[in-house]
Order: structure tokens, then C-alpha cells, then sequence
């Protein structure tokens, strides 16, 4: 099945769409779901979407018909009292639900958004995913608590949330992902909370897509490796390792992939 996501380590950058894309990471769980009924349900949100509305050349409208279709009409929101329930970083399930993760509902607003041609980005907040609408100076809002509006003190809130109290904003909090470091960012929210509990096979499959659809993600390899070896497949660990020396030429990281290259060549692990 992770074949059916190759082309998103292959295509450009621009040419992911992310709601789209997250429905196919999704199916690799749900073999028996059809991506297209999903979608259709895609497109009912981005017909009354378009509705709300009309040409909408301001960003202050834009949020306003987003919030009325995705919180209002469609009622989704973050899930506050099951936040660690896997469901939420899987967007068919977001979608049947209802309730998600900051990174599961930012990927509807911002694919919604960019289905009527507005400029909407994700925003690498550390631990709690924003979404910025418009260009220049660009409103923030936050989906996971139905599309309200950031200021200065709450995205300071989230920071030192994050980083511990007194930590700056920088302009890194607020700096738009790529989409592909969005899709990642769900992925990994799966992975941790399955190794989390107790699940080392399934954490390691979904740090295997994360190496498929971002083959220049060096963390990605390192983590699959560090699963690999833990399961006891050194072949397998060496491999990744190998790769994280194709697609880095830092030479820090270089010299530590090395080092763990030679640490299992040294013998078997104790």
C-alpha cells in the first residue's frame, strides 16, 4: 500500500494538495475506504465555501466565510477532551468525526482556502499549528478552537507553552511550512503517540511514509532507523542510515550518521 504514496516524495512542492494527499495517507489505514467519497465531501465544504463567500477579495472576509463553513456549518473544532485519541491526526476521521488535532484542521482550512485561490499557509507554532490568511500582513487563526483570532498575547501564550515561560516569538513560530513539513508534522503526531503506547511496529510504518513522501527529511530516516534497530533489523537500520547520508550534505550530521554506521558494523547489539 505505500506505493500508493510514492508520488508525493516524486512531485513538486507546489503540486501537493494537502487535503487531498492527507486523505491518501489516511487510506493506508483504511484500506477499505474510498478516497472518493471523501473527497466529495471536500468539495461540499468548497461549494459552500464558495457560496459564504463570492469573491471575497479581503482577508478579513475570507476568514469570516472559512470559520462559517468549517466551524459553523460544518461543525469541526479540535478535540479537547480526547487531544491524544489517534483519530485525530487522520483526516478521514477528522472528517467523519468532526474533531481533530491543530495540524489535522489547519490542512482543511488552508487546502479550502486555496480551493477559492487565497493565500493561506500553515504556521510552524510549536505545539499547536496556526493558520495565516492572506498575503503582506496576513490574519492568523486558530482551527483547532474554531477559527479564532491570534494576537500578539495569545501566539506569546503558545510559545512559552512550548518553550517555557519568557520565550520569545520569533519569526520562525509564524513562518510558513512547507507543504510537505505539514504533512510530516501529522505523520510524526501519529508516530509519537503510537510508540508512545507500546506500538513499535506501527510507529515504525508511519516513519516509513514519512521517508517516502519526504525523502529529504534526514530526521525521518534517523527515526526509522532507530526502530529498525530496535526490532532487531540491522540490515534494515543500516540502510536508512545509508540513505540520510544521500540526502545531506551536512557535515556534523554526516559525522554522526558515520559514527552510528560504524557502531553497528563494530558487531552485533548487545
Amino acid at each position: 500500500m505505500i506505493e500508493t504514496i510514492a508520488y508525493l516524495g516524486l512531485c513538486d512542492e507546489g503540486d501537493i494538495q494537502l487535503d487531498l494527499a492527507a486523505l491518501d495517507l489516511a487510506r493506508l489505514d483504511r484500506p477499505q475506504a474510498r478516497t472518493a467519497d471523501y473527497a466529495e465531501r471536500l468539495d461540499e465544504m468548497a461549494a459552500d465555501l464558495q457560496r459564504r463567500a463570492g469573491d471575497a477579495p479581503r482577508p478579513e472576509r475570507q476568514v469570516e466565510a472559512l470559520v462559517e463553513t468549517l466551524a459553523g456549518r460544518f461543525g469541526f473544532e479540535g478535540d479537547h477532551e480526547d487531544y491524544d485519541n489517534p483519530n485525530n491526526a487522520d483526516l478521514m476521521s477528522v472528517i467523519d468525526r468532526r474533531r481533530g488535532l491543530p495540524i489535522s484542521l489547519a490542512i482543511l482550512y488552508v487546502a479550502q482556502a486555496r480551493r477559492r485561490g487565497w493565500t493561506a499557509q500553515a504556521l510552524n507554532t510549536p505545539g499547536h499549528v496556526l493558520v495565516a490568511v492572506g498575503a503582506g500582513r496576513p490574519l492568523i487563526i486558530d482551527p483547532f478552537n474554531r477559527g479564532a483570532p491570534v494576537g500578539p498575547d495569545r501566539l506569546r501564550a503558545l510559545v512559552e507553552a512550548a518553550a517555557g515561560p519568557g520565550a520569545a516569538v520569533t519569526a520562525e513560530h509564524v513562518a510558513p511550512m512547507p507543504n510537505r513539513a505539514v504533512l510530516v508534522r501529522l505523520l510524526t503526531n501519529q508516530a509519537v503517540r503510537a510508540e508512545a503506547g507500546g506500538q513499535p511496529d506501527r510507529a515504525l510504518s508511519i516513519f516509513q511514509r514519512i521517508s517516502t513522501l519526504a525523502p529529504g527529511y534526514s530526521q525521518g530516516w534517523w527515526d526509522r532507523a532507530r526502530l529498525e534497530l530496535r526490532l532487531g533489523d540491522q540490515p534494515a537500520a543500516r540502510a536508512c542510515l545509508s540513505a540520510m547520508l544521500e540526502t545531506t550534505r551536512d557535515p556534523a550530521l554526516r559525522a554522526h550518521i558515520n559514527q552510528a554506521l560504524e557502531t553497528l558494523a563494530s558487531g552485533p547489539r548487545a
